[in-house]
């Protein structure tokens, strides 16, 4: 049996292992592949592992030896599920592995604009402190999190783990979500997306990428928030429009954007929150920790072994 990884470094760079796969069958890793190298890579394989290489019907009528697709993430918009089906390719995903992480980075993010901790690091390296005429030394607003309102955009796992620590720093967690209230946490105050952004003193986004949230926050619903918000996004690049967002940022109806993720991947030079500097970026890490990866990897390669024992788990 033939398995082929076809872009395995971002879920493994060297730090990790694949060894149980080797045991299954051969196994051929690539670590980056393009979508003209597809259908050679992956032409004799019949379990095909992928990040973000596209498998679409077009590269499925050229596969006939296919019989599974691993997505090593959680969300599968790479795949054609529909051609999938009618090939009889068995699709699995790997659910909730980053979910620790993801909402980790989310306070990460929101720790940064409120405490500054790498921004005091760093002018402490250029001897600020040391030239201070005071015992203390700070040049920028700090803010105490007990008693602000935090609004989570979508409730899932990540939004749920992001309620629950911030209400161990003491915030107030309304929610945005289509459960119902005997559903949600008793701490958390359910509320329409409006009475949110204009209630909340930080607004985190984990719903998903569809066609009603496309641009969910726009000019618009920028308007909606207080200047003084603080906006944080790990979740989809486009549920923002980030002109709009840069445009709030520059003219002082917004604190600060917080993001992991944007509407491009890898970004153009001339995406307008690169150099901002109230817009604070991290390049796509958030479910990057050794901890998740391992996770990742662990259920990919169970999936995998499930398929093969006649027991698919996770399929899509």
């Amino acid at each position: 049996m033939k398995i082929v990884i076809l872009d395995g470094y971002t879920a493994n760079p060297g730090d990790l292992s694949w060894k149980p796969l080797k045991e299954i069958g051969e196994l051929i890793v690539y670590d980056r592949t393009l979508p003209e190298e597809t259908i050679e890579r992956a032409k004799d394989a019949e379990i095909v592992l992928t990040n973000k290489v596209c498998l679409r019907r077009q590269e499925m009528e050229q596969l006939p030896k296919l019989k599974y697709i691993g997505v090593l993430a959680t969300g599968y918009n790479v795949v054609d599920i529909d051609a999938a089906n009618q090939h009889g390719i068995v699709v699995t995903n790997v659910p909730a592995y980053s979910t620790m992480s993801v909402a980790q980075m989310v306070f990460a993010h929101l720790l940064t604009v409120t405490n500054r901790t790498e921004h005091y690091a760093i002018e402490n390296r250029e001897g600020k402190w040391t030239a201070s005429p005071d015992f203390c030394y700070w040049d920028t607003e700090l803010t105490e999190l007990t008693g602000k309102t935090i609004g989570i955009v979508g409730l899932g796992n990540i939004g749920s783990r992001v309620a629950q620590i911030a209400g161990t720093f003491g915030m107030k967690v309304v929610a945005y979500t289509s459960k119902k209230e005997s559903e949600i946490p008793l701490f958390v105050e359910k509320m329409s997306l409006t009475n949110l952004l204009r209630a909340s003193d930080v607004v985190s986004l984990h719903c998903p990428l569809a066609a009603g949230t496309h641009h969910l926050i726009n000019r618009q619903t920028l308007h909606e928030m207080k200047p003084s918000a603080i906006l944080i996004n790990t979740s989809r690049g486009p549920l923002v429009n980030e002109q709009d967002v840069a445009e709030a940022l520059n003219g002082n109806r917004l604190r600060a954007y917080c993001a992991d993720v944007l509407s491009e991947e890898p970004p153009h030079a001339d995406n307008p929150l690169l150099h901002n500097e109230k817009a604070f970026i991290t390049p796509h890490t958030a479910w990057a920790t050794k901890e998740a990866r391992m996770r990742l990897i662990d259920v990919a390669i169970n999936n995998v072994k499930a398929f093969i024992n006649k027991h698919p788990q996770n399929t899509i």
